[in-house]
């Protein structure tokens, strides 16, 4: 299996201090890094990392910054009011500051249908602490009976699961709203149903989608049996931002593994399902990180 590999959260924090996550878009100009390490510098924190991107052809300048700082000098509130006096200086069109060990984690919702292996591995790494997120509730169109392994698994650790059956005239999308309020984004975890326009305003912020396919290749129902009929010798996972356009939001993650004439259609949708856990974990883990920043339209910057 392929896949880029980026670097864990800086480890070496010093004792009473903390780690700052900084996420930064906007136009090019000169003294950004230096305007930002100033601001951190002079409260008496460090900066660990700083990830820039500036593309060629664009005055757009995005970048990625790890830091520590001592909480008593510098108040979580205070801290954020720096950052958005350093987001008016630069105009920003995206300045985001968390503290991982501070601030709520993000509360989603997951939706699903009737296949379970990207919602329970979901679920087996958030209770195992290595997703930091809060899960607000399970939403499916299928129907589980109450001894499944989901359902106890979700009855044990008291999180709300809300049948909502579908049909192509109610797709119950009203109530899908009401129960996902609050939450700070959506993860469709082989949701096989298409969000309407009206939804998606609705909600207004974003949705990671698992697609059991190398995008944007094999878009739509059954992309292991596309590629299988092609003759592809890699397959592959993606994530992405929905957007009104089907199978086309911009993408967060991708895997792909190699397969040969000798594989089967059951072979290819073995390793397929494989590399959709892997692939959506690692999409939701970047997302929370504040790794991810859409880029032009179709794009992303992943850092």
């Amino acid at each position: 299996m392929l896949s880029m590999v980026r670097r864990p959260l800086s480890a070496a924090v010093p004792a009473g201090n903390l780690l700052g996550i900084h996420l930064f878009q906007c136009p090019d100009t000169v003294g950004i890094v230096a305007k930002l390490s100033e601001c951190i510098a002079s409260h008496g924190g460090n900066i660990h990392s700083v990830d820039v991107f500036v593309p060629d052809d664009k005055r757009v300048f995005y970048s990625r910054s790890e830091f520590t700082y001592n909480p008593r000098l510098w108040p979580r509130d205070e801290l954020h009011k720096d950052f958005l006096n350093l987001s008016h200086c630069f105009s920003a069109q995206r300045s985001t500051v968390r503290v991982p060990d501070l601030d709520p984690k993000y509360k989603i919702s997951v939706l699903a249908s009737k296949q379970d292996h990207c919602l329970f591995d979901l679920l087996y790494r958030w209770q195992e602490g290595r997703l930091p997120v809060d899960i607000n509730c399970v939403i499916s169109n299928h129907d589980r009976p109450e001894d499944n392994h989901v359902r106890r698994f979700l009855e044990r650790h008291g999180i709300p699961y809300h049948y909502l059956p579908t049909t192509s005239g109610n797709k119950r999308e009203q109530e899908i709203l009401e129960l996902i309020e609050g939450t700070d984004f959506v993860v469709l975890a082989r949701y096989m149903q298409i969000l309407s326009e009206s939804f998606l305003k609705s909600y207004g912020k974003d949705i990671i989608n698992i697609h059991h396919g190398l995008l944007p290749s094999f878009k739509g129902g059954h992309p292991s049996r596309q590629a299988f009929n092609a003759g592809v010798k890699l397959i592959g996972a993606t994530s992405h931002f929905v957007t009104t356009e089907l199978d086309a939001g911009p993408i967060i993650e991708q895997m792909v593994e190699r397969v040969s004439h000798r594989d089967t259609l059951r072979s290819f949708v073995v390793k397929s399902e494989n590399l959709e856990k892997q692939c959506l974990a690692e999409a939701i883990k970047s997302y929370c990180e504040l790794r991810v920043l859409p880029y032009e339209l179709k794009k992303t910057v992943v850092f």
